[in-house]
Formats: structure tokens, sequence, C-alpha cells
């Protein structure tokens, strides 16, 4: 998937704002399991936030790094303190309709 131009991302996260996060990462980090689960989570949206608390075993940033590397076109569209926020249209009937780039 393309990366997502600022004016993309900036939409994007205007969306977020009002969201809550959906998921929390525990103690073993980005397991195998938590992968699974925000695949399903894309099923049914395209847009969510993940939590990491403070038990994880790494930060947010590197676990939006790990999540995004390896789950097939999720991007990442900001973290902001202990909270992720990622992005994947659905294949099918994408609901977000990005601004185009000018």
């Amino acid at each position: 998937m393309n990366t997502l131009n600022p004016k993309q991302r900036q939409y994007l996260k205007g969306l977020a704002h009002s969201l809550k996060p959906i998921l929390q990462i525990g103690k073993a980090g980005i397991t195998d399991t938590v992968l699974r689960s925000i695949e399903n989570l894309f099923n049914s949206r395209e847009l969510l936030k993940v939590k990491v608390p403070d038990s994880a075993p790494e930060d947010a940033d590197t676990s939006a790094e790990k999540i995004v590397s390896r789950l097939q076109s999720v991007e990442l569209v900001q973290v902001i303190g202990k909270t992720i926020v990622l992005y994947r249209p659905h294949p099918d009937k994408p609901e977000i309709k990005l601004p185009v780039h000018t």
C-alpha cells in the first residue's frame, strides 16, 4: 500500500480523535494472537486505536513499528502517548474516503 500523504494522515487523525482504544497490548507484547486480533478488527473497521500500557515490554513506537511491519497493508496514522492509531482500507467496501493530495 502507498504511504499516506500528510493531508490524508491529518484527516485520519481527526476521525480517530473520538475513537476509544479497542485493543490493549498485553505483557507478552506483539504476539501472533495480538496480530490476529488486529486482523480480525480490520474486517469490521478501517481505523482503530491500540493502547500500549506500561506493563507491555515495548513502548508504543516500537509496538507500532512491529505491527505495521508484520501486517499487510496497514498504515500507521500516529502514535500519541501510549496509543497507536492504525488504518487499513477495507478491500471490498471502503467506508473512509481519503482526501486526494493536491
